[in-house]
């Protein structure tokens, strides 16, 4: 027996069943369209009914894979509805490229159904590592940077690479500390892989400047260090900040407010290195209303015009803390 919720949820209910049985039998064919040179947004629940009744002037919407594995149901209804007006890109967050075991190939089939489905514009994942035996953990957690974990994470890329038939963007991490057992900086470790596997960067400039004040870098001298023609895809987003058990600042990647002023200072001088790349705001958490993050990706397009009318451009910034 199935028993409702009181009053409307009951009609709620009964449309997502509807929808979630029609999904699964719909085959909808989409062309892959590439990814403009504009600020795009992550594409999320509370905003699914303004953009497809506001259609709003926004370059392209970015989704989390694993929110669109099941065969079925409202997030499909949504996301075939959106994906007939604008370009996505597909951002895995579930494959732990960087895990001392083989990868999931189940999880690695499903997220090229995903692909397959929905044509994205670009793919990306993160260097880290979320699994561990049969343990799955809610973390993006880092790895060490030698020539072991170089070899692991090459290894894995070039599986993904070959499973899902197009390139992939690595997005380095935000990390609070570093291991003994590294024997390179990051921005090597991320070159050598690039420079073996053939794959893309996708640069989180709020990872860099994470990092980079969490263990005393020059966060503008480890983009030099980057291979920046390897660069797809830029991701911006929000930190928090608190204090370690001695008292020092500890910046936090919460993805949960606007971009801080030093973070977008630091993604211009990124843009003036790299040229304009796809830019995206992530805002994953207190997702705010539609104007709010449409402004903020505006203020990330407004960036990227700037650079097009002066690409010779290149400034220095102090480190902000």
């Amino acid at each position: 027996a199935i028993v409702w919720p009181r009053g409307a949820a009951k009609s709620v209910a009964v449309q997502a069943l509807i929808i979630g049985l029609s999904m699964v039998s719909e085959n909808q064919e989409y062309v892959v369209s590439e990814i403009p040179i504009r600020a795009g947004v992550g594409l999320k629940p509370q905003h699914y009914e303004t953009i497809i009744s506001e259609q709003p002037d926004i370059g392209w919407f970015e989704i989390h894979a694993e929110n669109y594995m099941g065969e079925g149901g409202l997030p499909h209804h949504y996301l075939s509805k959106i994906r007939e007006r604008y370009p996505i890109s597909l951002h895995g967050v579930g494959l732990s490229i960087g895990a001392a075991q083989p990868l999931d190939k189940h999880h690695l089939k499903r997220l090229k159904t995903v692909k397959d489905r929905y044509q994205p514009g670009l793919f990306s994942e993160h260097l880290a590592w979320s699994t561990h035996s049969t343990n799955y953990y809610p973390d993006l957690l880092p790895v060490p940077y030698n020539q072991q974990s170089l070899s692991q994470v090459c290894d894995h890329i070039d599986q993904v690479q070959d499973m899902m038939g197009c390139r992939m963007l690595l997005e380095n991490p935000s990390t609070y500390l570093g291991f003994k057992t590294s024997t390179m900086p990051e921005a090597e470790f991320l070159t050598s892989i690039v420079a073996r596997t053939g794959c893309g960067m996708l640069l989180d400039v709020n990872n860099v400047f994470i990092s980079a004040n969490n263990q005393s870098y020059d966060p503008y001298q480890y983009i030099d260090g980057l291979p920046l023609e390897s660069v797809g895809e830029i991701h911006l987003a929000g930190h928090a900040t608190d204090q370690d058990d001695d008292g020092n600042q500890l910046f936090i990647d919460t993805h949960d407010r606007e971009v801080s002023d030093p973070v977008w200072l630091l993604y211009e001088y990124a843009l003036s290195k790299s040229g304009p790349v796809p830019t995206l705001i992530e805002w994953d958490s207190n997702v705010p209303d539609w104007s709010r993050l449409f402004a903020e990706a505006k203020s990330a397009e407004a960036s990227l015009k700037k650079v097009e009318s002066s690409p010779s451009s290149e400034r220095r910034y102090d480190v902000v803390s």
